[in-house]
């Protein structure tokens, strides 16, 4: 390749990386370095004009007359902050009265630089007062000593998912979407993925429900994105979410088996959040300004169409799906709408939301709009675009023509939020539901054919390697129902075998015949077998109630030691093992054991995991430990307590336990108010003279200031150091016994800074995290 051809591609990469469509949630988490810069310095002066989006818009009629200076003066000034507190935790109420009796009173009087600081506000339209914006920048909260803390707070409590900082209008799609625990959930264009995270704690409303009914699937096309959604979902800590790696417009048709007939699988709530120009984000991403164009618009439109029908296909009769942009464009938006509603024929209507979030300012959809191109030439109707334009600019772009068609359609139950209402970025969001299988689908069914022979059984995990030879999990088993493509919805019964053995207990990557793989090459998913002799071991030490779903657990190898369990919920494995071969997993499952690398020398070779502490808890019987506050802030604060150094209560429980892993259950007291009101679940480790805990930092640091403990910036390689702590009197001179051998520190999940193990516990490995 020549200079001058290098040079030219090089050019258009550069244009490409330009003209980069975003989302809402890119804008709302700084879904890049340029992002989290923002307008603190980042970038440089960039001048906030565009005097073809001024001509575009003020033509439009989007913004009420009257209005628009108030409109561009709230484009030019900075977003505000937000922040959500997660609400199915159960310590949600906690974290709330911690940031408002504590955190937000610091604030009041506080002045930086000669100026008064701005006390964070509830956002008016979130329920309970779980959504919080603020002007504070970066800049501001490193300024003043108490600010600082704050701002230590928010990155920890965050890390931990307790809090997610989230663009207040990107937290009101999930919102509309009204998701119950028993709902089938596709995010169609999920990353980074803070709206999942809603749909997430929407499945676990109820926390005394550790496996709900419904699930989540998180789409994204781009791989590496991908893993930050995966990110973003492990926070939460829940069975229920499998994220995938497809094209949102062509994602594959799943199926799931209802009493042995495979049935096709159709979702009650689609979000369909979907790449956009991203206008509406100025504010935060102001390289927008100098990039605008309408090209942008006219370039996405076919892909956003494509989006929202595939979406629309796979949403179940009665569903509700709702479409999303974070531009304020009728050719992303209404358009998009109007062209669905228009083929789908009477089987999607817009759903009349105006009730469903009050306090919540909006704008109704437009229903008469114009196309322009990048050079300012209008169009009004297709008709007029001449043909050289044809493969730019579509007929889909254009309002319905028919006065009643369009009055039908009832755009105006579109959403259309402005920046300048409620001091937010711009936002687009329409709901829709299903009335009726789309147009396209409704095919008589086709005749069944000749009955699918049944295969020879396979084992659902290699751990019997007695003859013949392995199979490949990456062949197909039988024959799918139908394709990524296919638009048909027969049902086929399924003949299984009659002792029920399927070979696809090993959910591996889908053949590269059949799919392009991109990016990583992920671990199967291998679910334990029944007899598997793993297990009853686990079940006899920690006397796991008889419901417990073992079938639900899985590993990520296919040979050698099983070093982790993964855990997820019935519904998800249904999903896992009937579509192995349609889907590219990226991840699933929580983890709910990890191998001891001394465990032979215990009665068990698993230890808890405090992943997955919350899910596993109620089916465990044996092994548990009630703590007092007092207890929990000693074994949060120190390495190895010894027994003495417990409650009483405590060390009568722990005395007659033998080594190994345990629960501490600390029950919050009704009676004493003042006091910590959230029960704690935490992994702890009885060894021969003391008890230590298996808690993530982050997390750790979260019980102790719900308990009211603040934990300094600074942390000495002895430990972290608080700003209150009860000073504890060391062992005795005979509990201190030398390690036993084959003893490591658990590297992975014990978190404590540089602290060093104490001699007298045999503290189990962590093995190398899976993906």
């Amino acid at each position: 390749m020549g200079r001058r051809a290098r040079g030219r591609r090089l050019q258009q990469q550069q244009q490409q990386q330009q003209q980069r469509p975003t989302r809402a949630e890119d804008s709302a988490e700084g879904g890049g370095k340029r992002q989290e810069a923002g307008w603190e310095g980042g970038y440089p002066e960039i001048v906030k004009e565009n005097k073809l989006f001024e001509h575009y818009y003020q033509e439009l009629k989007i913004v009420p007359e009257g209005e628009w200076d108030r409109f561009m003066e709230a484009l030019r000034e900075p977003l505000p902050a937000t922040l959500r507190i997660t609400g199915y935790k159960s310590h949600a109420k906690e974290i709330l009265h911690c940031l408002k009796n504590k955190y937000f009173k610091e604030l009041e009087d506080l002045e930086v630089d000669g100026q008064k600081v701005e006390v964070p506000q509830p956002l008016s339209w979130y329920p309970e007062e779980l959504a919080w914006h603020t002007n504070l920048s970066r800049k501001i909260l490193r300024k003043s000593p108490q600010l600082e803390k704050f701002h230590q707070f928010l990155v920890s409590e965050t890390e931990s998912g307790n809090i997610s900082r989230q663009e207040a209008v990107s937290m009101i799609p999930p919102l509309l979407l009204n998701a119950h625990p028993h709902h089938k959930i596709l995010d169609m264009c999920a990353a980074p993925g803070s709206k999942t995270t809603q749909l997430i704690e929407m499945l676990h409303a109820d926390m005394n429900v550790p496996f709900p009914e419904g699930f989540v699937i998180a789409n994204d096309v781009d791989n590496k994105r991908c893993y930050l959604l995966v990110h973003q979902a492990k926070r939460l800590s829940s069975p229920c979410i499998m994220v995938v790696n497809h094209d949102a417009s062509s994602i594959p048709r799943l199926q799931i088996d209802v009493n042995g007939r495979k049935e096709i699988l159709f979702y009650d709530r689609i979000l369909c959040d979907v790449p956009c120009s991203g206008d509406g984000t100025m504010r935060k991403n102001i390289d927008v300004w100098k990039k605008w164009t309408t090209l942008n618009s006219l370039q996405l439109h076919g892909l956003q169409l494509r989006i929202a029908t595939r979406g629309a296909e796979q949403l179940v009769e009665g569903g509700r799906m709702v479409y999303s942009t974070c531009s304020l464009n009728p050719i992303e938006d209404e358009a998009v709408i109007a062209s669905l509603l228009e083929k789908s024929e009477g089987a999607l209507e817009l759903a009349d939301v105006s009730s469903e979030l009050p306090g919540l300012k909006w704008m109704p959809g437009i229903t008469h709009w114009k196309v322009m191109t990048k050079d300012g030439q209008w169009f009004a109707v297709w008709e007029d675009v001449p043909h050289s334009r044809h493969t730019q600019i579509r007929p889909t772009m254009f309002p319905p023509k028919d006065p009643e068609k369009l009055q039908a359609m009832h755009l105006e139950r579109c959403l259309r939020i402005l920046p300048h209402h409620q001091n937010t970025g711009g936002f687009f969001v329409a709901v829709l539901v299903k009335k009726s299988s789309m147009p396209w689908n409704k095919r008589p069914p086709k005749l069944q054919g000749e009955p699918v022979e049944p295969r020879e059984p396979v084992r659902s995990s290699p751990a019997h390697p007695t003859g013949g030879a392995a199979a490949d999990p990456a062949e197909p088993e039988r024959k799918p129902v139908g394709g990524p493509d296919d638009t048909d919805v027969t049902e086929r019964p399924e003949n299984v075998g009659s002792s029920g053995s399927k070979k696809d207990g090993v959910c591996g990557p889908p053949p590269s015949k059949k799919m392009k793989l991109f990016g990583f090459k992920e671990d199967p998913f291998v679910f334990i077998p029944e007899d598997d002799p793993l297990f009853p071991p686990i079940q006899k030490f920690y006397a796991l109630d008889p419901s417990f779903p073992k079938m639900n657990l899985l590993t990520r190898t296919t040979e050698g030691k099983k070093r982790q369990l993964y855990m997820v919920s019935k519904e998800l494995r249904n999903v896992l093992v009937n579509n192995s071969e349609r889907m590219k997993v990226i991840n699933t499952g929580i983890k709910v054991w990890c191998r001891n690398n001394s465990g032979e020398e215990f009665d068990c070779a698993f230890r808890l995991a405090q992943e997955g502490i919350y899910t596993l808890y109620p089916f465990i019987n044996s092994r548990i430990i009630t703590v007092s506050i007092e207890d929990v802030k000693i074994l949060l604060t120190q390495e190895n307590p010894f027994f003495r150094k417990l409650s009483n209560e405590t060390y009568s429980q722990a005395k007659d336990l033998a080594k190994g892993s345990i629960v501490l259950k600390y029950e919050p007291d009704p009676t004493k108010p003042d006091t910590l009101q959230c029960p704690i679940v935490l992994c702890g480790w009885r060894g021969k003279a003391s008890i230590r805990t298996f808690v993530p930092k982050n997390e750790r640091l979260h019980y102790l200031r719900m308990m009211g403990l603040e934990v300094l910036a600074e942390e000495k390689k002895e430990g972290p150091v608080l700003a209150q702590e009860g000073a504890g009197s060391s062992g005795p001179p005979e509990d201190e016994v030398s390690a036993e051998p084959g003893a490591e520190p658990a590297a992975s999940t014990d978190t404590r800074a540089h602290a060093a193990l104490g001699p007298s516990d045999p503290a189990p490995a962590e093995a190398a995290l899976s993906r």
